[in-house]
């Protein structure tokens, strides 16, 4: 049986289409037109989103958990659960992101990411699994947030390797302070190896950040928060991040962790090529309030803040919560604001080959939003995903 989406508009990853009709086939994506060049086939089982746009599902590329679970769990039954709360929510892809712990704990739980990202789950209704951020322990420790003090490392390739091999080869993104000893020889030996470097939790100044820059990093990790702040003197790390047009930049777009004029600011700097919403969240994410972990430590939640001894300590937020409380914030247009959870992520990692746009012979990964862009279904593999 072939299903049949039909909506007011389609954005593809690139360009708008009016009023679409997409063929599915066995999860796949067989054809897309529009409804006066193609009749809905027979025998098909058709879906409609009247007046709603369908674009790619979102990618999250800074995500510590959810559902009350930690990805450095690493275990199958938590990442399932992980995967299976953000497909809900619209998120097809992400990248389970560390948190810095003692070596023997990353170690383990890089080699269980491993084993589930070449043994992926058989649950079409789940988020995939696209590969393993690692933030830490490679960060500074006057910016670290709630990184535990005393597992942080200063940047060695030895110590890189160790963990790259752990992961046998899955790190896709790695965060790090480039005013360390080692850091700029760091950043030049992970892109080498295919790592996209992002630059955070730092006190770098200006002339460090571009020291980075210039070895390769390509991001920025949640702009403003763990940086040092921005000087007319010095305008240090965030200074470089909003005036390097090259690189792109994070945000965490909750309400909480960045205020609306720094969001518009940053908006401004960046723009709809090099802008990326993440969420940041951790275990308690759509869970209620109490004590949850992240990584090996414990974090307190209520109302709406995660924070372990007062310091924000990740989020609760949703890519689709984070994309309307930027289109609100920005006054930002539909088809722009869709870029930063779809294909700047998606281009920023160099997966963009597999998610962050739809075409025919892909995988019909689906979101229909509305005009604010308010989640109004999410589709995986050409199935739509209860919540």
């Amino acid at each position: 049986m072939r299903t049949v989406l039909t909506a007011g508009r389609l954005w593809d990853g690139n360009s708008l289409l009016d009023h679409p009709i997409v063929v599915i086939e066995d999860g796949l994506i067989a054809s897309i037109a529009t409804r006066a060049a193609a009749d809905v086939p027979e025998a098909a089982r058709q879906i409609d989103f009247p007046g709603a746009t369908l674009a790619p599902a979102f990618l999250d590329v800074h995500i510590h958990g959810a559902k009350g679970h930690d990805v450095m769990d690493a275990t199958p039954q938590a990442l399932s659960a992980v995967g299976g709360f953000l497909a809900q929510r619209g998120t097809g892809g992400y990248l389970a992101t560390t948190v810095t712990a003692p070596m023997d704990a990353t170690l383990r739980a890089l080699e269980g990411l491993a084993k589930i990202i070449a043994q992926p789950s058989a649950n079409s209704a789940e988020a995939r699994l696209l590969g393993i951020h690692l933030e830490g322990p490679f960060l500074s420790h006057l910016k670290r947030g709630v990184h535990p003090p005393e597992f942080l490392l200063d940047p060695e390739i030895k110590t890189f390797e160790r963990l790259y091999e752990a992961a046998e080869g899955q790190i896709r993104l790695m965060t790090l302070a480039p005013e360390l000893p080692g850091a700029v020889e760091l950043a030049a030996h992970a892109t080498a190896r295919g790592v996209r470097v992002s630059l955070g939790h730092t006190n770098a100044t200006v002339a460090e950040t571009s020291a980075a820059i210039a070895a390769g990093a390509v991001s920025a990790t949640h702009t403003f928060n763990a940086m040092r702040p921005l000087d007319h003197r010095e305008p240090g790390i965030v200074g470089a991040v909003l005036t390097t047009d090259s690189l792109y930049a994070e945000l965490i777009c909750d309400g909480i962790h960045v205020a609306p004029e720094a969001v518009r600011l940053w908006w401004k700097a960046k723009g709809a090529k090099r802008a990326i919403l993440v969420t940041d969240a951790m275990s308690a994410t759509g869970m209620p309030d109490g004590e949850y972990l992240l990584g090996g430590f414990a974090v307190e939640v209520a109302q709406g803040r995660a924070t372990a001894g007062g310091v924000l300590a990740g989020s609760l937020l949703t890519l689709d919560r984070a994309l309307t409380n930027f289109i609100e914030i920005c006054d930002a247009p539909l088809e722009e604001a869709l870029r930063l959870v779809t294909a700047n992520p998606a281009k920023m990692i160099g997966a963009e080959d597999v998610i962050g746009s739809v075409s025919v012979g892909r995988a019909a990964d689906f979101v229909a939003i509305d005009a604010r862009g308010r989640l109004l279904a999410s589709i995986l593999n050409g199935v739509e995903v209860g919540s």
